[in-house]
């Protein structure tokens, strides 16, 4: 068999060539006799599952999702500040500075226009592989079941991606006869609750004929497995039940032409229930096929006795960046051929060869002040719910002693914001003063890079306006360890994970917090998450002799909050956190305070150390759903608006 990953190109050529010429969302295109050909036998119709593939194969870029480049995660150069164009299609960044608009909409996947996929296009393809797959007379009814059961995981997956961005969308269950009428062709959106039970009903159809794990690891990675569909099915429910789909007031009057309401603005708790039988069902499944939370166990090539702050740190790390095969966690990654291939955007410069090197890495994903606020102390606790951590005085300077070699540099001054945070903060984010272990530094610890990022003359300074962070923060969770930015920049690359295992832990915690569970049948859920971190469990942490809120756990309110904090620390850059503001309806609180980084041309700390407004964002509550664009409204009348647009 051939590997799915050789053959993307040809997936290209083959979209390319089925795809019509005519703007609707579901017609059948009129080229039969290629349809013929791409089913004529098993190879053939092999080659067309993976055109099915491709387009989640072009989902590689994490900042061409609005899940990462508009949660307000990571900031980006804007056209008035510092330009750069190389590589990277700045569409969703600049979203958060008001250029949305319902006549060009940005990251169109509606359409596949401004940096979107054609979802729809995706879907007509699936569609046509589950039309024509009884064709090949030489294909067997295992592998037959398998790819069916693989399409309709990929068919309900893209329908997903759409009612994240737009909510009620129209279902395309079949593709309709190229002779069918306009009228035909003039889809309406269908109901949220519809959208979500077709998508359930397809993943519930699928995951029995899927692989629980790819044994052929070789050729098949990447490939749909049952422990993947299980995943999705649980975020879908998770997703139903949240506040943007459930019970939103906000939407009372988004109806068909027809009448049709198509939110419910009645909040249903049931669906709470539905959302954790499945994540129940999902983690039982993951667990029983053996995925554990990733830890990290120190390679031949480093200290005997590697001090546990590393290993703690590389723990998280290697959770995100180690290889498939190895990491336990990982239920789903960007396929194998498309390694996350933008690590230089989160790398510093680190020596004096990566600082005359600096066309290698440009590092300007930025991570804002508010980001980097949101990790724990080395308690466990949000910094201003903790008695032992000076909050008020955050941005004073300190030195770092000995105490604190592995996270921050011995005899370097920085701010206390710096000091006292849990190990995830450490391996989330690199700032000034900051120990970065690896590198092709991997022998004394002690002695280990470190970022320096004070002006224009430090190695991670501002140099000129393509290769400046301009926040002083990189999201260093985003760069394999054994990457190396010297006099050149050596990638050791990794698979960007769509769902790990920490993910289930925390949607099944929050699914049951939202059902009403008492605390104590939530926290082990959470407290699983945390021990990995290395910080104390819920309960140990909140208590009357470290925080100021000691009950906070116990009230259903007060649980929700940590669930919240812990899923956006948890999978902070992962694309996740983005979503969930969305269906938690907290973006709109996130995006009302200006973005802020430090003074990066100053080369003083007393003057570093002063927060600046990067930019305010620009978010209302008609930016929750991505508008459709005019256009389509005028060629099919049956379509309508999103509020607000």
């Amino acid at each position: 068999m051939k590997s799915l990953y050789s053959k993307i190109i040809f997936a290209v050529v083959m979209v390319s060539s089925i795809a019509s010429c005519k703007k609707y969302l579901n017609v059948t295109p009129d080229n039969v006799g290629t349809i013929d050909y791409a089913f004529r036998n098993r190879n053939e119709a092999e080659n067309y599952l993976f055109t099915c593939y491709s387009t989640l194969q072009q989902l590689q870029n994490p900042w061409l999702d609005g899940g990462f480049s508009t949660s307000g995660e990571i900031v980006f150069p804007g056209q008035n500040e510092i330009n750069d164009t190389q590589g990277i299609k700045a569409t969703g960044f600049n979203m958060m500075r008001g250029t949305q608009t319902s006549t060009n909409p940005g990251l169109n996947y509606w359409d596949g226009n401004e940096d979107g996929q054609a979802m729809f296009n995706a879907i007509r393809r699936c569609n046509t592989m589950l039309e024509n797959i009884d064709k090949p007379i030489d294909l067997g009814d295992t592998e037959k079941r398998r790819w069916i059961a693989e399409v309709k995981f990929l068919k309900a997956y893209y329908h997903f991606y759409l009612f994240r961005m737009y909510g009620p969308i129209p279902i395309t269950d079949v593709n309709l006869p190229i002779n069918s009428s306009i009228e035909e062709t003039r889809v309406k959106r269908k109901p949220v609750d519809s959208v979500v039970n077709y998508m359930v009903k397809l993943l519930d159809e699928a995951t029995p004929d899927l692989p629980t794990q790819i044994q052929n690891q070789t050729q098949e990675l990447g490939r749909i497995t049952s422990l993947i569909s299980r995943a999705v099915k649980a975020q879908i429910l998770v997703a139903a039940a949240s506040p943007l789909f459930n019970g939103n007031t906000d939407y009372a009057g988004l109806r068909n032409k027809d009448g049709q309401q198509l939110f419910s603005v009645q909040k249903d708790q049931q669906k709470w229930d539905r959302a954790a039988q499945a994540c129940d069902e999902a983690l039982k499944a993951c667990l029983a096929a053996g995925l554990r939370l990733h830890t990290f166990i120190p390679t031949a090539n480093m200290p005997a006795n590697l001090p546990q702050e590393l290993v703690n740190v590389l723990s998280f790390q290697t959770a995100i960046t180690d290889k498939w095969e190895q990491n336990t966690e990982l239920i789903w990654g960007m396929a194998p051929v498309f390694g996350f291939g933008k690590q230089e955007r989160c790398i510093p410069r680190l020596n004096a060869a990566a600082a005359l090197n600096i066309n290698s890495a440009q590092g300007t994903f930025a991570v804002p002040i508010a980001e980097q606020e949101l990790f724990y102390t080395n308690n466990g606790l949000p910094i201003e719910e903790d008695k032992t951590w000076d909050y008020r005085n955050r941005y004073t300077l300190q030195t770092a002693g000995t105490a604190d070699q592995y996270y921050v540099h011995n005899g370097y001054e920085t701010v206390k914001a710096h000091f006292k945070r849990e190990p995830r903060f450490y391996a989330s984010i690199a700032f000034d003063g900051g120990v970065w272990y690896g590198n092709g530094q991997l022998g004394d610890p002690a002695n280990a890079n470190y970022v320096q990022a004070r002006g224009t003359t430090s190695f991670a300074g501002p140099k000129d306006g393509a290769h400046t962070n301009i926040s002083g923060y990189w999201p260093k969770k985003l760069v394999n360890y054994l990457t190396v930015y010297n006099d050149r920049l050596s990638y050791e690359d990794f698979h960007f994970p769509l769902m790990r295992l920490s993910d289930l832990y925390l949607l099944y915690a929050e699914a049951l917090n939202e059902q009403g569970k008492n605390y104590s049948e939530v926290l082990p859920y959470i407290d699983e998450v945390r021990k990995r971190a290395k910080i104390p469990t819920v309960a140990d942490a909140w208590t009357a002799t470290l925080s100021t809120n000691p009950m906070k756990y116990t009230s259903q309110a007060g649980l929700r909050q940590i669930i919240h904090q812990e899923r956006r620390i948890e999978l902070a850059f992962e694309c996740i956190p983005g979503w969930d503001l969305r269906r938690w309806k907290e973006l709109q609180t996130v995006m009302a305070k200006p973005m802020q980084g430090w003074s990066i041309f100053d080369d003083q700390s007393v003057n570093y150390y002063r927060p600046r407004n990067l930019f305010v964002p620009v978010f209302s509550t008609k930016d929750y759903l991505w508008p459709i664009k005019a256009d389509n409204l005028a060629v099919n009348p049956n379509l309508v608006q999103n509020p607000f647009w």
